[in-house]
């Protein structure tokens, strides 16, 4: 598995926790970084699987 796919799931993770916390609290700002995070953490996920694929595993 390549590393781009473990940091992306990571980022969705962290994405998920942030956006639920800025949902309980009411906390916009919070909510949207928890969004992008996820975002990041799905094309990181994409270019690992991509990544994996090329090396035929």
């Amino acid at each position: 598995m390549d590393k781009d796919r473990i940091k992306g799931a990571a980022n969705q993770a962290k994405g998920a926790v942030k956006e639920a916390a800025g949902k309980l609290t009411g906390d916009a700002k919070l909510k949207a970084e928890g969004k992008t995070d996820k975002a990041v953490g799905q094309v990181q996920s994409a270019v690992g699987g991509l990544k994996d694929t090329l090396r035929g595993k």
